[in-house]
């Protein structure tokens, strides 16, 4: 067991409460939550927090890890040049061994950003799976089929194996847009999600020219068009969400579909801004992802939560909209919710021990006028002392417990560039 002491704890129950609790960790879930107590069991180890803050840790809950290989290789350019002229192309070089180098290479940010589980949809999910239980880390896959997919047949078999490999891996349905997957196999993944009751994800509405281009084909923006073939029965939900009409708000709010916006990258892409506030006040569940580094160019979610409610004030010209606590909720509940970790969604007796330590003796943590808006509005990644997993710490005062030394991550990571760049 480990016991947590001496420090503060943020939680999400009925909005956020912090409280002087220990909190007490046995394997990898949590075991006690309250005040001190003389009978206590044998501590394996006991972290005084001196003071600091400890809470649930951040969901990245959409992403491409391994992305981590084109960052700052394919910049300034719009979506579509970007992704048919850069990405897919070196993609297309990318190896087994490439996928679990760079994937660790992106492990290592989120825990530098106290990042405990990420939303992830990219390549080689064999060697991708690997290298995230090799390092201790958390993640959901999610399916990007598409029209370059040589066996769709495949969804399926991923499904079922990743929901039964590890208890650090599971699996969601998803297909990558529908601008880049024929109806045929969109009905496909349709009837995938009828056969196991099972949600559904895809990028929605990112660009105004996806949208208009759905218009063209089918007479429907996305979030409606897929809803007409029932993609959305069990729930799901949609990556960036930026076009979004009043109708697909409406779509989004009855059915609590996940709207998950990646704000950073929208910025640097030029796709937009995310209508979060008209999304909140209708209703509809939100979280927030970093999307890859190819387009971000940093694995960041404070830079992320910050962008969230700053957008909202300049988007809406309101500088009351989006709050930060509504913000912060939505970076560590949210997230949960959406990629389907429940159990990792807050600090309570039972919940997994997904937990991030937050550094309050920093010069931009004081005063402490309200440590929920000082996280998310003057935090930064300095701020995390410790990120756990699984009820292990993966990440304490800048060094890394993953199994293998960073400086041995990055040169494989250099050494595949290299080939690439030559």
């Amino acid at each position: 067991m480990i016991r947590f002491y001496n420090g503060k704890v943020l939680t999400f129950s009925g909005g956020i409460n912090i409280t002087a609790d220990e909190v007490w960790t046995d394997g990898n879930s949590i075991a006690y939550v309250g005040p001190y107590k003389d009978d206590r069991p044998a501590f394996e180890r006991q972290i005084d927090l001196k003071g600091d803050i400890l809470m649930p840790g951040f969901k990245d809950a959409h992403t491409h890890t391994a992305m981590t290989f084109l960052r700052s290789l394919s910049d300034d350019m719009p979506l579509i040049d970007w992704l048919y002229k850069k990405v897919y192309p070196n993609e297309a070089k990318m190896t087994d061994q490439a996928i679990y180098d760079f994937t660790r290479l992106g492990i290592m940010e989120y825990l530098t950003s106290g990042i405990t589980a990420s939303f992830d949809m990219y390549l080689k999910n064999d060697s991708y799976a690997k290298a995230n239980i090799d390092a201790g880390f958390r993640t959901v896959i999610c399916s990007g089929m598409n029209n370059f997919d040589r066996d769709i047949t495949n969804i399926e078999r991923e499904y079922l194996k990743f929901n039964n490999l590890h208890e650090l891996v599971s699996h969601q349905l998803g297909i990558h847009a529908e601008y880049t997957t024929s109806m045929e196999r969109m009905e496909y993944m349709v009837s995938l999600a009828s056969k196991y009751k099972a949600p559904c994800y895809a990028h929605i509405s990112e660009t105004k020219g996806e949208v208009d281009g759905c218009i063209d084909r089918y007479g429907m923006t996305p979030p409606m068009l897929l809803d007409s073939i029932g993609f959305f029965r069990f729930g799901g939900g949609g990556f960036h969400c930026v076009w979004m009409s009043d109708e697909d708000v409406e779509l989004f709010a009855s059915k609590k579909l996940w709207a998950i916006t990646n704000p950073a990258s929208n910025l640097k892409l030029a796709s937009g801004i995310a209508p979060i506030t008209r999304l909140a006040r209708a209703g509809v569940p939100l979280a927030i992802g970093t999307d890859g580094a190819a387009s971000n160019n940093a694995l960041d979610m404070f830079r992320e939560m910050y962008l969230v409610t700053a957008l909202q004030k300049y988007f809406t010209e309101n500088a009351s909209a989006c709050n930060a606590d509504s913000v912060l909720e939505m970076a560590c509940c949210g997230g949960a919710r959406a990629m389907g970790l429940d159990d990792c969604d807050d600090i309570a007796v039972g919940k997994k021990a997904d937990l991030i330590v937050i550094d309050l003796s920093r010069p931009n943590m004081r005063p402490l006028n309200n440590l929920s808006k000082n996280i998310v509005l003057s935090g930064s990644k300095e701020n995390v002392r410790l990120t756990m997993v699984n009820g292990r710490v993966l990440y304490e005062n800048g060094e890394f417990f993953i199994g293998e030394a960073p400086e041995s991550i990055y040169a494989s990571c250099e050494s595949f560039m290299k080939r690439v760049r030559e």
